[in-house]
């Protein structure tokens, strides 16, 4: 991916942005080249083995390598050393498109960026979801927006051990622009994904003293499969809807087996669940 002449000219934005990383080798070009736009770009590898530092640096990109102590945690030591007063958070499997960076260039041109009185400290951004080359607009995948940009002095992520969000002090706007989020490009993706998020979610329940049994590991991963596939649509978005319904049923019934599994053996369990995570 090279950056059009549809972008702002390379480096004339004044916003930090900032990527984390884990083995990302294979999508980090593409995502860099998505946001040369922007006055700073730095990237926080969590150790990657597969030479993504290198490529980032390659790309001019900063790099820090840090090892990996949680998403909202990893993010925020980051953000503590970043040269702008705004921060534009993307991950690696994401890519900005031209219209989203001219309304951020627009944004931190008016009032938002000189820190009027008022005016929003943060912006909600479109994020639209492929699944294997495709974009899904059901499934509980349609009109999803996520706090991306923000100053860095109003916000801060929250440290669950999965899905962290930004916790912002002050009013946040809306852009249009859409961030375009590509998770699961191949079968390889789809089966670490799944492995990984389940894990995440068992341990994050555990840890809030949630246990479970036979009841929800049967009826839990049917119930999540019809709700996405019958009530949000999926089955109008063809056998790609029906195949990611169906890894999400799997994700359901995988976590809560976990969960079980934790709630069974305790401490000795995390160990092994933790040990495999990174």
């Amino acid at each position: 991916m090279t950056v059009s002449s549809a972008y702002p000219p390379p480096g004339s934005v004044p916003v930090s942005v900032l990527i984390p990383t884990k083995d990302e080798a294979d999508q980090i070009a593409a995502c860099l080249a998505s946001v040369a736009w922007a006055a700073e770009v730095a990237v926080v590898d969590s150790e990657s083995a597969d030479g993504t530092a290198e490529r980032a640096r390659a790309a001019g990109a900063t790099v820090w390598t840090r090892r990996f102590d949680g998403y909202g945690p990893q993010k925020n030591w980051a953000l503590a050393r970043l040269g702008h007063p705004w921060a534009l958070c993307v991950d690696a499997d994401e890519r900005v498109t031209p219209e989203l960076a001219r309304e951020v260039a627009v944004a931190l041109a008016g009032p938002a960026g000189a820190g009027a009185a008022g005016a929003p400290v943060g912006y909600r951004i479109p994020r639209w979801n492929h699944f294997l080359g495709r974009r899904i607009t059901r499934c509980g995948w349609g009109g999803e927006t996520v706090l991306r940009l923000f100053r860095r002095d109003r916000g801060r992520f929250d440290a669950p051990r999965v899905h962290e969000r930004v916790e912002l002090d002050g009013p946040a706007g809306e852009l249009a622009g859409a961030l375009l989020h590509y998770p699961y490009r191949t079968w390889a993706q789809c089966e670490d994904k799944l492995w990984r998020y389940a894990v995440a979610g068992a341990l994050e329940a555990h840890a809030r003293g949630r246990r479970t049994g036979a009841a929800a590991m049967c009826l839990r991963p049917p119930a999540r499969f019809a709700r996405m596939y019958l009530l949000q649509g999926g089955l109008l978005e063809g056998g790609a809807g029906a195949a990611l319904c169906g890894l999400a049923a799997a994700q359901a019934f995988l976590k809560y087996a976990l969960l079980w599994d934790l709630g069974r053996r305790g401490a000795e369990a995390a160990r092994e669940l933790e040990a495999g995570r990174h």
